[in-house]
């Protein structure tokens, strides 16, 4: 039930990105929850690798690294889901940061 709740938090957030930042666009529902779905399976298995492999880049530039390593697994993302494009890699920094903005957001709302 908690998966569950999750991915559709993460939909709704997408949704929201795809309304709000120009460039970032999901063709149908089923585009979002597709790409929802990675996301996390992303972040869940390739992630921790990614930033324990630049770890020391990482503690050098005070986190920018991570962020930049979020950044990029979004855009990758992108390239793999059929529906889901990011224009730019501006697009895809804003993207990252309203993304996480919103599901911050949207799991504080389902806590309480």
């Amino acid at each position: 039930m908690k998966l569950i709740v999750k991915v559709t938090i993460n939909v709704f957030a997408l949704l929201i990105v795809a309304y709000i930042v120009p460039g970032f666009s999901l063709d149908s529902l089923w585009t979002a929850v597709v790409a929802a779905v990675i996301i996390g399976v992303v972040n869940t298995f390739l992630r921790p690798i990614i930033q324990i492999i630049a770890l020391p880049i990482t503690l050098l530039t005070f986190g920018i690294a991570a962020f930049l390593i979020n950044v990029a697994l979004l855009w990758l993302v992108s390239l793999i889901v059929p529906g889901f494009t990011i224009t730019n890699f501006t697009t895809a920094i804003i993207a990252s940061v309203v993304l996480s903005l919103v599901s911050w957001f949207l799991n504080k709302m389902v806590k309480e």
